[in-house]
């Protein structure tokens, strides 16, 4: 009881001195947490990269200066004698000091940040939308996070269903590398999503390391061909200790996957026509030349939520990345909970939701903190789908939504359908080669008509 007694008195100490450490600003903006258990010498601290070693017997205390940003960001341990509680050291960080999920022995005692509770709000059904038109050439989808929080797998969640049910692409050709290749996370197993409190559907296929992708790039250099299309998307933690931006990857003690490693890696894959790449992680910007000077696509588009020097923040109910959120949302077509966008990305009015478009609509809606960033490696880049792109589009809308609706007004009236999208997709090849061929024949033949009589008309306005 004494020797209980004594570890208090030492904790409450060494909290009373840390608090007596952070600035009157610091005080309003840095979370601090202690480790109730006693650090030997010699142990390591966060990742092995960080090089940072206990160098006595210690007690610690955790102080996170951006409670709500993603890793890497500045952070501090803040180091005291195990037997004394004597203060000794502050040592700045960019990462945890913990290499997987959150001790059970980590205590807060000073938390002024905290993530919001999200309010209560009504989960509908998204309004129907018109089918997309299947473009040439398979589609495929790699979605990798490492060193997961739940919010990123609950953005590789929203990811997976704009892939499944917007955009009608084959299971088989989206490969999910998350963690320790569950769905697990360092928060825990995502069981429910967040989005619509339904069963999370993503179906995870790796781990989400170097090795995990390396794999997956194998599998997809066989299938891929010079009309297909590759997306790829990033979450989970990063950051740029000076020479390059990196990925975190599960080991599980965040390991490093270099910009050049992964450039090096996507060279296995041989041209294909479009590469779609977003990446939400801490410092991914400087991922965006390297990934454009790959050149591996005949045209490539990447988007980052932050510069190759600063941090990608969480939204402020911490259950969404925020730049992912909004570029998921944007080419779905509404908010996770089946309610409205902000505003209609299509600024162009053709139908589809081209890279730029995307990028620009999350650039519009923001997370102030964010900071993110576009690079196209021509100008076509920017104008990459993930479907086809025709001048015709709303024909074959004019054509199908009246019976998708009709169809669509049958269902519950919360949530998602995905059955009823699965039905759609499964349609979608046979009413493509049922309309679009009428339709452009149609459009062919009524110009050929019709461009004489426009001509008379010019020339009776003109003269000439």
């Amino acid at each position: 009881m004494a020797t209980t007694n004594k570890i208090d008195v030492l904790i409450s100490g060494v909290q009373e001195h840390a608090f007596q450490l952070l600035s009157a600003t610091e005080r309003q903006t840095t979370n601090l947490h202690i480790d109730q258990r006693v650090f030997k010498k010699g142990e390591l601290l966060g990742p092995e990269f960080q090089k940072i070693v206990v160098q006595k017997d210690s007690l610690l205390v955790f102080a996170d200066d951006k409670p709500l940003a993603n890793f890497g960001h500045d952070c501090r341990y803040i180091l005291y004698d195990a037997t004394s509680g004597e203060y000794y050291a502050t040592i700045p960080a960019r990462f945890p000091y913990y290499r997987d999920k959150k001790p059970a022995t980590l205590n807060s005692f000073h938390t002024p940040v905290q993530f919001q509770v999200s309010p209560v709000s009504l989960n509908m059904r998204p309004i129907a939308r018109c089918p997309i038109i299947r473009p040439d050439g398979e589609r495929y989808a790699i979605l990798y996070s490492g060193m997961s929080n739940m919010r990123h797998l609950n953005d590789m969640e929203f990811c997976y269903r704009m892939l499944i049910d917007r955009y009608g692409f084959d299971k088989n050709n989206i490969y999910v590398l998350n963690y320790d290749g569950t769905r697990n996370t360092q928060d825990g197993l995502g069981v429910t999503w967040v989005g619509d409190n339904t069963p999370f559907r993503i179906q995870v296929t790796g781990q989400g390391n170097r090795a995990g992708l390396q794999a997956v790039l194998n599998i997809v250099k066989t299938k891929i061909k010079s009309p297909d299309l590759l997306f790829f998307h990033s979450n989970n933690h990063g950051d740029n200790f000076g020479p390059q931006s990196f990925l975190c990857e599960y080991n599980p003690n965040w390991g490093q996957y270099l910009c050049s490693d992964f450039c090096t890696d996507i060279k296995v894959l041989p041209k294909f026509q479009s590469f779609i790449v977003m990446m939400e992680q801490c410092n991914s910007g400087g991922f965006n030349a390297p990934v454009i000077a790959a050149n591996i696509a005949v045209n490539t588009s990447i988007a980052s939520a932050a510069i190759s020097t600063q941090s990608s923040w969480a939204s402020a109910d911490g259950n969404w990345d925020s730049f992912a959120h909004d570029w998921i949302a944007a080419q779905i077509g509404h908010e996770p909970n089946g309610g409205p966008l902000a505003h209609n990305p299509d600024t162009n009015g053709n139908g589809a939701i081209e890279a730029i478009e995307a990028f620009n609509y999350a650039l519009s809606v923001k997370n102030p903190n964010d900071t993110p960033n576009f690079n196209q490696s021509s100008a076509a880049g920017g104008n990459i789908t993930l479907n086809q792109q025709y001048t015709f589009w709303w024909i074959w809308c004019w054509y199908l939504i009246p019976i998708v609706q009709k169809y669509y007004a049958t269902l519950p009236p919360v949530g998602p359908d995905p059955e009823f999208y699965t039905k759609i997709n499964e349609a979608l090849p046979e009413l493509q080669k049922l309309i679009l061929p009428s339709v452009e024949q149609t459009i062919n033949s009524a110009a050929k008509e019709l461009t004489p009589q426009i001509e008379a008309i010019m020339t009776k306005v003109f003269g000439k």
